[in-house]
This record gives structure tokens, C-alpha cells and sequence, in this order.
């Protein structure tokens, strides 16, 4: 953690170094010479690569301390004399003896409880945890939304859609009826699915550490896939992401140019949101978006990106944290660049149960295992208008 914080406090002594320099050289001139602009992306790059670094060393942290844990050491086979495993102990063991080939009768009868209707076998409620927490390292919305567990069928949301409203009344005059009306926002459940191939070679290695290799190539993977389908899939065999769907967030503000963003605009997106949902709004946006920013400054000649100096913190624009995504698109016209709001409003649905399955003939030619791991997911806005959108626009 003294190396984190080392790098946050390093990471903003360059950034102010180049916002002094950059001051230096606007002083002077408008327009940055070639040596003193490439200069600047130096420098800026440093801090991009420094911020990367600290989210590196933030994630095996996080890792390292869940591997500390009981749970997450390297199963054996060695019996501990005086102590009776129970149901759950006797299942996670049998599972892992499974995956890594160490197949018995005693193993397929503990495992008959965790059977999958497609053949795979219920993760150890242990190891489920195990995969949550890595899910939200690796998908940046499952860091900011709400996360829910469904068992079974399309999961149903009431929401209000109109709110009654009270009249003032002359005296023995007739009440006005004013009733709220409700919706429904259904929330499904879309298979997302891996395939994990490992050589014999490797599972026969003692020391390989098979529990944290799957969980962490399965957070990745799916990961990944979730984030980029949480924020632009299709609806077709995914969720629909939230900046296509017509419901996913209300239109903020459209921009003037169609390649860069003023500062005026962001104040203008930020008061395109409710105040009730300020209070817990976050930016959402891709690295090259919050590069151009870095520069925007406020009527104080103050820059509006403030970078973090304290571990586990996120940057700031207008005292709200800033999150990046990959998937977030570009500053060009027509996209939507900028998300803003309260995300506590986006539901992702997890069905419950991810389950695993050892494949071993199909790769056994190539002296290799194969593992299948999936799960079932779905994501919706439930309240559009506590999230907006800053657009790109045509330009002049």
C-alpha cells in the first residue's frame, strides 16, 4: 500500500509540473510550439502510465490479500485426524478434485447436489464469492451499479412512472383525484460463456494454483464482455447496452464542436441532472476523453481534473469521481461520449449459479483439458433520468 500512495503522490507532483509548464508556455503564446507541445505529451503521458500502474498495484493488492484467505488456499488431500468435513467442505473439495482429474465414487456422489442441467457442476459457494469480487475488478459497472441475484424466470422491477400530485381545495369543494401509475422494467437473463484450455502437464503440477488461474481467467473474459455489453450491446443474445437503449439514459447535452468539449459544457451536463441525483453522480468516459479535459480550466484559471493523491480514491471533474471504460466511445460526431449520473440506478442481474465443466477428450490430442465456464446476466436502466449523456455534435 506505501508504493500506491507513493505513486498517487508522485503522480500528482508530474501533473502539477505540467499543468506549470503548459501555464508557462500559454503565457507566452496560444499556441504551444512543436518541441513544447511534444514536451507537455510527455509529461501527460507520465501521468496517464502512472495512474495505470496504480490501478495495477490496487487490483494485486486485492488479489493478493483474497489469496491470504482460507478459502483460496490450494485444496489437498492430506485428512486432518479428529475433524469431520462437512456437507460444504466435502463439496468444495470434491469439486476441485473433479476439475483437477481426481475423480471417485465418493467424488460424483458429493458432487450429485451441484449437478447442472447442461451437464456442468454449481461453483463452490466459496469460490462464487471468489468470482464476484474479481467480476467487479474487472468490470468497471459492476463497480458503480447495484448488483442483484435472481434464481430463476424474468425478474420484474415496479417503478413509478407518474407521481400524484395535491391541489389546494375551496372550502366543501370536491377532492381531485391525482394517482400515481406504475411500470415494470423485466430484467432477463443472457448466457455468457468461456472456454479455459490447460495443459496436463500443468493441472499434474502441484504447485499450480488451479482455483486462482480459472477464477481469474473467467473474471477477465467475462469481464470484459460484460462491460463492453452493459454499455454498447445490441439486445440481441446480450444485454442492451445502456447508450442504446432508448430507455437507458436521457438525452444532457449535445456539444458545439465535434471533437472536443468545453468547459461551460460540463457544467451544462452536470445541471442537465436532477439535483437529488447529483448527490452520488459519477463521470464515465474512455482514457482519450479524459486526456482532453485534463486541459479545460474554470473562470479561476483553476484545471477542473483534480487527480487523486489518496489510495482507493477516483480522480475528480467538479468534485465528482471520473471512471474510465475502453468501451466508452470517442470524441467524434455523433457519439455519445459522456455519461453522468447516479449508476446506483442501473441494475445488473446476476441468475444465480455460474457453474464449470472439464472437457476431457475433446483437447486431449493436444495433451490439454478443456474448462467451460458461463453464467447468466442482464442489465437495465431502471430510472432514466437519473443518468444523462453528453453527445458530440456536427460541428461548424
Amino acid at each position: 500500500m506505501n508504493k500506491i500512495i507513493e505513486l498517487q503522490e508522485k503522480r500528482a507532483k508530474v501533473w502539477k509540473q505540467a499543468k506549470d509548464f503548459l501555464d508557462e508556455k500559454q503565457a507566452k503564446s496560444d499556441i504551444l510550439s512543436a518541441e513544447d507541445n511534444a514536451q507537455y505529451e510527455r509529461m501527460e503521458k507520465e501521468v496517464v502510465a502512472l495512474g495505470k500502474e496504480i490501478d495495477r498495484l490496487t487490483k494485486q493488492a486485492t488479489i493478493d490479500n483474497e489469496l491470504n484467505q482460507p478459502t483460496t488456499n490450494a485444496i489437498v488431500n492430506t485428512p486432518t485426524l479428529g475433524k469431520v468435513p462437512n456437507t460444504k467442505d466435502q463439496y468444495n473439495q470434491s469439486f476441485w478434485n473433479m476439475m483437477r482429474g481426481n475423480v471417485s465414487g465418493n467424488v460424483m456422489n458429493a458432487l450429485k447436489e451441484g449437478s447442472d442441467a447442461d451437464g456442468g457442476y454449481l461453483v463452490p459457494d466459496e469460490f462464487e464469492k471468489q468470482l464476484v469480487q474479481k467480476l467487479h475488478q474487472e468490470n468497471v459497472l459492476r463497480s458503480i451499479s447495484h448488483v442483484i441475484q435472481t434464481s430463476s424466470g424474468d425478474h420484474k422491477i415496479p417503478v413509478v412512472a407518474s407521481e400524484g400530485t395535491a391541489a389546494w381545495l375551496d372550502e366543501e369543494a370536491a377532492y381531485t383525484e391525482s394517482n400515481a401509475t406504475f411500470s415494470q422494467v423485466t430484467l432477463g437473463a443472457h448466457k455468457l460463456g468461456t472456454l479455459i484450455k490447460v495443459s496436463e502437464e500443468l493441472l499434474n503440477d502441484s504447485a499450480f494454483d488451479l482455483t486462482n488461474y480459472i477464477s481469474s481467467e473467467f473474471a477477465r473474459r467475462l469481464g470484459d464482455a460484460e462491460e463492453e455489453a452493459f454499455l454498447t450491446g445490441n439486445g440481441t443474445g446480450r444485454p442492451t447496452g445502456i447508450l442504446n437503449d432508448t430507455n437507458g439514459a436521457k438525452d444532457g447535452i449535445t456539444t458545439t464542436s465535434a471533437t472536443a468539449i468545453t468547459f461551460d459544457e460540463l457544467i451544462d451536463l452536470y445541471y442537465s441532472l436532477k439535483e437529488p441525483y447529483r448527490k452520488n453522480a459519477v463521470f464515465l468516459m474512455n482514457d482519450d476523453t479524459v486526456k482532453a479535459i485534463r486541459k479545460l480550466k474554470d473562470k479561476n484559471d483553476q484545471y477542473i481534473w483534480q487527480p487523486s493523491i489518496q489510495a482507493g480514491t477516483p480522480d475528480m471533474i467538479l468534485n465528482c469521481p471520473v471512471y474510465t471504460s475502453q468501451y466508452m466511445p470517442n470524441l467524434t460526431t455523433g457519439n455519445k461520449a459522456v455519461l453522468f449520473g447516479d449508476f446506483s440506478y442501473y441494475w445488473i442481474a446476476d441468475r444465480q449459479g455460474r457453474t464449470f465443466k472439464r472437457l476431457n477428450e475433446l483437447y486431449a490430442v493436444n495433451g490439454q483439458v478443456g474448462f467451460l465456464g458461463s453464467q447468466r446476466v442482464d442489465a437495465k436502466t431502471i430510472l432514466p433520468e437519473a443518468l444523462t449523456t453528453l453527445k458530440m455534435g456536427a460541428g461548424k
